[in-house]
């Protein structure tokens, strides 16, 4: 009987889709906010430089407000939502690209709209990847056992600058300079090493 294959989780840009999610003017109050904006807003600039599309929802706007403007995506189509997952209002944008195989997930919370978004997209049969160093709760807590409940359900968990390394594949990419822009200063510190120090037995 032959081995089963390990998944490996490649990605390359042209099966590959950014979801920016939910980072709107009232969630301010999320932990290292302004970090998780900031390595959302590289992982965006990346994936303009290398075709990958994006996609942006916003958690009932009309009480929560608009995307922050320092993520630097005012040229994407917010899709609001109230469900506590990006998949439903973004079904139709799914389907649409046959080709899809990884996605990108980026925003807040953690425990709620990004762990309920990477279990449907994990049933739709995709790879999700899950961008820690922008990805945030208001407790940390909850960020953590999120994390956690992710990779227990078959989620990468990736750095912003280890999946841009992957996008590129080569330091010949005729984009990589203007990328190597983007990553020369490292991802600005969002307390990761505080979650993960000490071989946490949540991630063994």
């Amino acid at each position: 009987m032959a081995a089963l294959r390990p998944v490996l989780g490649r990605i390359h840009p042209g099966s590959t889709i950014l979801f920016l999610c939910d980072m709107q003017e009232k969630f301010r109050n999320v932990a290292y906010f302004s970090q998780i904006v900031s390595v959302a807003a590289r992982m965006l600039k990346v994936a303009r430089l290398l075709g990958v599309p994006a996609v942006l929802t916003e958690q009932y706007p009309q009480g929560l407000g608009p995307t922050v403007p320092e993520l630097g995506a005012q040229d994407l189509r917010p899709v609001p939502k109230t469900c506590f997952s990006m998949v439903p209002p973004l079904r139709q944008e799914l389907e649409a690209r046959p080709q899809l195989r990884s996605v990108l997930l980026c925003g807040i919370e953690a425990q709620a709209c990004i762990l309920n978004t990477a279990l449907d997209l994990l049933e739709r049969g995709l790879q999700v990847h899950v961008v820690v160093d922008a990805c945030s709760s208001r407790s940390q807590v909850d960020r953590l056992v999120a994390l956690s409940r992710m990779r227990q359900s078959g989620a990468f968990l990736s750095t912003s600058e280890g999946l841009i390394l992957q996008l590129v594949e080569d330091a010949a990419h005729p984009q990589f300079k203007e990328i190597q822009k983007i990553i020369k200063e490292p991802a600005p510190d969002s307390g990761l090493l505080g979650l993960f120090q000490g071989q946490n037995p949540l991630f063994s």
